[in-house]
């Protein structure tokens, strides 16, 4: 690792943070095991999603007026910011000050002392889990949790197929024939296809599980058997 610690990467989906309304809650709770983790040793960025929030502006936006993909796509990287100064907030003793909102630019982020770095999204085009793999790469991270709602990724939509499958552990090769090869904003995907692709080539292993249950997550971060996907 650049700064010596283990660093590992999260990104906290959007719909954990604001199903609807903040759920503060599993904010208190997930900052509980974090700081657990940290008297640990570890470190953590932490990439936030937009979630609900980001759908509302860009579905309500369309309602008033046609919006472009540009329009929508700016629309949930800012959601995702306020979700960013809501986590810094209550890390605000463990974390850097500044929210990282570009991972090609981080000279001021290099050598961060604190436990934590939140970041958040960058410009369109891009999602956030663009954003968690390209931190992770820069920083020699080989392993990224993907916290969002659900226990495994499947091979095909649960809610419309009731033949689809879960899937515990798959090559990049085979999961990207899953979410294809475009980004579009507002995406509904367990993986962002351009992410993945980057991901693929950098040899690095995703974990996608519920964020909701953190006992889970606890036994991940301390390499015991957990419930989720891992794609690698």
């Amino acid at each position: 690792m650049k700064n010596g610690k283990k660093i590992i990467v999260i990104s906290l989906g959007g719909s954990l943070i604001v199903p609807k309304h903040i759920d503060w809650r599993f904010l208190k709770k997930f900052r509980e095991l974090i700081l657990k983790q940290i008297k640990k040793g570890k470190k953590f960025i932490i990439i936030t999603g937009g979630g609900y929030a980001a759908r509302e502006y860009q579905n309500d936006a369309c309602k008033v007026t046609e919006l472009t993909t540009n329009d929508r796509d700016w629309l949930g990287i800012h959601a995702t910011r306020m979700n960013a100064h809501l986590v810094r907030t209550i890390f605000r003793d463990f974390s850097h000050p500044r929210i990282n909102k570009n991972p090609n630019d981080l000279e001021d982020f290099f050598n961060f002392k604190e436990s934590i770095l939140v970041a958040a999204g960058w410009r369109p085009g891009f999602s956030t889990d663009f954003d968690a793999v390209t931190l992770g790469k820069y920083f020699g991270v080989k392993n990224v949790v993907n916290l969002s709602n659900i226990d495994y990724v499947y091979n095909k939509d649960p809610k419309k197929f009731k033949s689809a499958k879960k899937i515990r552990e798959i090559s990049w090769t085979e999961f990207r024939k899953i979410v294809g090869d475009k980004w579009d904003p507002g995406l509904n995907a367990p993986f962002d296809p351009i992410a993945s692709k980057i991901a693929q080539e950098a040899q690095m292993e995703v974990v996608i599980m519920n964020g909701k249950k953190l006992k889970n997550l606890e036994s991940y971060l301390e390499g015991k058997k957990f419930t989720g996907t891992v794609i690698k």
